[in-house]
């Protein structure tokens, strides 16, 4: 049996917390990237401590996991919201959110590619946002989600040749520590904004998931370069949030 390794970031809670246990039971190791200690415990999952906004930081950590684990799977699930209008967004919002969510990536990829190179498989899947296509309040966050979509289709294009695949799954609003970050839990807004996706309701941990594990799947190599919109129909038309 192949051994898999997933390195997951911001694994220590929420869609990556669930995403590695599922990989776990699987037969997976899984690496989490935190800044806090993760909120699940297995014997295979190993715990890594690092703020992604810090470059030095996550040059050392992408360094030390690569010396010590084989990474078949990079799943990019950190994020960062920072909302805020246009008259108060700021060049260090858009410096911020790029490193977090294309530079930390390209520096953690560029430890476990020569891995993956090396056994002609792999596996890179980002946590993007419906916000990509526009969202008010969101200029750096809805910038940068949209920059992955991008760099992700240029590494699927370079990358495929070596078998190894990179997509991304675009969640719509989901019911996460960071959506509640912005819309209190249990609020009017919020079953508001449940009412307006067309399915009725508000995404799950679980919906999310489950759209990574099918991209996890070794079986899964001919689909690269896309992105998965999991969104209730949100991306479909306009939503306010």
């Amino acid at each position: 049996m192949t051994q898999y390794t997933a390195l997951i970031t911001g694994g220590s809670k929420g869609i990556g917390a669930d995403l590695g246990q599922r990989l776990v039971e699987k037969g997976y190791q899984v690496v989490s990237l935190s800044r806090g200690k993760p909120e699940w415990s297995n014997a295979a999952l190993h715990h890594v401590e690092v703020d992604l906004l810090d470059t030095e930081a996550t040059k050392q950590a992408a360094k030390q996991i690569a010396a010590a684990h084989k990474i078949t799977h990079l799943i990019h699930n950190a994020g960062i919201i920072w909302p805020n209008l246009l008259e108060d967004a700021t060049p260090e919002d858009l410096a911020g959110l790029t490193q977090i969510h294309l530079g930390a990536p390209l520096t953690l990829l560029q430890a476990c590619l020569p891995n993956m190179k090396a056994n002609h498989f792999g596996r890179v899947l980002f946590n993007g946002s419906r916000a990509a296509l526009g969202v008010p309040t969101r200029t750096a966050y809805s910038a940068t989600k949209a920059g992955i979509i991008g760099m992700a289709r240029t590494w699927a294009l370079e990358l495929a040749p070596h078998g190894i695949t990179v997509n991304v799954v675009a969640p719509g609003p989901v019911q996460t520590d960071n959506f509640w970050d912005i819309i209190p839990k249990g609020s009017a807004r919020e079953a508001e904004l449940a009412k307006r996706i067309p399915v009725g309701r508000l995404g799950t941990v679980r919906d999310i998931s489950n759209a990574f594990m099918f991209f996890c799947d070794p079986e899964n190599s001919f689909v690269t370069g896309q992105t998965l919109y999991v969104c209730g129909g949100a991306s479909v038309g306009n939503l306010a949030l």
